[in-house]
């Protein structure tokens, strides 16, 4: 499902993109200063609009600063490819971008009393940090992890549906958002550890808790 919905969401993002990426090469602006702005806004909408209970405005916002997550991917591929610190960065501000969003979210249903829809924010918040974990891991081993039903845009887009259900329709529909989210990012990350654990045992790589 992840990677069916990232395919055709792309295929469709592509000739809208491209030319604003065309565009700010031509301008000067580097993919790594679109990294940045975009997480900078991620910040503005998850920080100053979220966690104060706008969930429809804080929705938007994110969304919009964080599809420059297309963006500086399409400008560093027209440059010539993404460098290692681009790469770096990009994945250290997606990590920056993620806790914001589920640290608001727990910050905001903390002030509404609500407990349950706090804990599962929380588990998602450490689940989310962990389905990228176990991937960053094996890729370091020179192992793959290309696998899981919740990926990143998978992950953001249930939690924004689920911010605007709650303001539009009824309060419940975030917390029921969140567990879902939960349930799907504990069963990726053990979808990538099987992965991995399968990989490793082909190589007959040797274990270790190190």
């Amino acid at each position: 499902m992840a990677k069916i919905f990232q395919v055709s969401a792309r295929a469709g993002m592509t000739r809208v993109v491209e030319p604003i990426a065309r565009s700010l090469l031509r301008a000067g602006v580097s993919p790594n200063a679109v990294t940045i702005s975009g997480t900078l806004g991620v910040l503005v909408g998850a920080l100053g609009f979220g966690a104060r209970g706008h969930l429809v405005a804080g929705a938007l916002i994110v969304t919009v600063f964080a599809l420059t997550d297309l963006l500086d991917g399409t400008m560093a591929r027209m440059s010539g490819g993404s460098t290692r610190f681009g790469a770096f960065l990009d994945s250290s501000m997606d990590r920056v971008a993620d806790s914001a969003v589920f640290g608001a979210v727990a910050f905001y249903l903390a002030t509404e009393g609500d407990r349950a829809g706090l804990a599962a924010a929380l588990i998602c918040l450490a689940a989310g940090g962990l389905v990228s974990y176990v991937k960053a891991r094996a890729e370091g081993l020179g192992m793959t992890c290309n696998v899981g039903i919740a990926e990143r845009t998978e992950r953001l887009l249930i939690v924004g549906v689920g911010g605007l259900l709650a303001e539009l329709l009824h309060p419940v529909a975030l917390p029921i958002a969140l567990w879902l989210l939960a349930a799907v990012s504990l069963f990726t990350v053990g979808q990538r550890m099987r992965h991995v654990y399968r990989q490793a045992q082909q190589a007959d790589v040797p274990g270790g808790t190190g």
